[in-house]
């Protein structure tokens, strides 16, 4: 863990945030479907003082203080959903619902958030207006994009907007800041074979359709390899295959399911066209045919240089180089607050959740069901919030 400074307010109010993130985490609920975990929000956020607003994106809430007479406005975002998993942590406040578990550290972003949002309501050491977005359905649903389009920014204008995501690997409470890109897109393609079904035992009378998934699966895997740019990033995971349920039959059809990510929009586009027109064309050759249903879904999350410059110089002033990932790179994830950064000039950045056991604990990566978040990174999270908006709402 590296050693920071932790603001004194917060480091007073760290068991209520430690009890508060295993509460959220006890008790996961899926995208869209954050009722309890928005109540928690709004309840806590009303209390302080903050004026709430309820309902962005189904389940979003939006608190906003404002202190003082500065004109500027600022925005923090945190998510709340969960992922449809069963944790196999065995701590004592593993999640109570099977099938539903905090395997990405969302309910971490949503405490750390609260723990700062009370500091700032009863200092009111700033001057200006601060909105507190607590975002719905990150994981793939777009929430971000909803609230967005249920008027969130014209509601609750911001001139900068910053969130944070944990990342594992990373020594605990290490802050990494990067201008540009710094988490890839990702998109969902799913496509679908229809071949002829028959007897194994008679080949030549079908059109196999896994055949000509597994010839569509190896050409897929060129349009990395050998139609885009060594220079740029990209990734086309074949993650699911559905076909056939008994060895001595062959089926009529199959699905693929494929994870796509990108960092520049013209290769994402690329990407796009190139397999929507490469799985019918693979599927002709061997006489079957193919459609895709191809998903926008998150573009690339984009910093803005001004707004990265400012927060890395808040955290290196409060906490000193150590602090700091040292030459930070774009990471492979992707996070719907890509669509916030698309509309208001920001930041994403990251704060290491530990480097220790890659299968379980805090150094386990997200999306796993041994994965925790790391309690130990709360008070130094939430104090640079505190910062953060102190310095940019002066």
């Amino acid at each position: 863990m590296i050693s920071v400074p932790i603001h004194p307010g917060i480091r007073a109010s760290t068991d209520e945030m430690v009890g508060l993130r295993r509460l959220i985490h006890a008790n996961p609920e899926l995208g869209y479907e954050e009722f309890e975990t928005s109540e928690l929000v709004a309840g806590r956020l009303a209390r302080w003082g903050y004026e709430v607003h309820r309902g962005l994106g189904g389940t979003g809430v939006v608190g906003t203080l404002r202190a003082g007479t500065g004109t500027k406005r600022l925005g923090l975002r945190a998510d709340m959903d969960a992922l449809p998993m069963t944790e196999t942590t065995g701590l004592p406040y593993a999640s109570r619902h099977p099938g539903r578990m905090h395997a990405c550290g969302h309910d971490g972003h949503t405490a750390t958030l609260l723990a700062a949002a009370q500091l700032l309501a009863v200092s009111r050491g700033f001057s200006g207006t601060l909105n507190l977005i607590f975002q719905p359905a990150e994981e793939g649903l777009q929430g971000g994009r909803r609230m967005i389009d249920d008027g969130l920014f014209e509601r609750f204008p911001c001139d900068a907007i910053y969130a944070y995501h944990n990342e594992p690997g990373f020594a605990a409470g290490q802050f990494g800041f990067l201008p540009g890109a710094i988490y890839s897109s990702s998109d969902t393609a799913i496509i679908n074979i229809e071949g002829k079904g028959g007897h194994s035992a008679m080949p030549h009378t079908t059109v196999d359709p896994i055949l000509v998934s597994a010839h569509l699966i190896l050409a897929l895997q060129t349009l990395v390899s050998r139609e885009v740019d060594p220079n740029d990033m990209a990734v086309v995971t074949v993650g699911a295959m559905a076909a056939g349920e008994a060895p001595n039959v062959i089926p009529a059809s199959a699905e693929l399911k494929l994870s796509i990510r990108a960092r520049r929009p013209e290769v994402r586009a690329f990407l796009r066209d190139r397999i929507v027109a490469m799985a019918p064309a693979q599927a002709a050759v061997h006489g079957a045919s193919a459609t895709v249903r191809y998903q926008w879904k998150s573009p690339p999350c984009i910093n803005d240089p001004q707004a990265t410059a400012f927060a890395r110089e808040v955290a290196l002033g409060s906490m000193g180089e150590g602090a700091l990932i040292p030459d930070m790179a774009p990471l492979q994830a992707s996070d719907d607050f890509a669509f916030m950064l698309d509309r208001v000039p920001g930041c994403y950045f990251i704060v290491g959740n530990g480097d220790g056991k890659p299968d379980s604990g805090p150094g386990c990566m997200v999306h796993n069901t041994g994965y925790d978040f790391n309690d130990e990174i709360l008070p130094s999270t939430a104090s640079f919030w505190v910062t953060l908006v102190q310095a940019y709402l002066k």
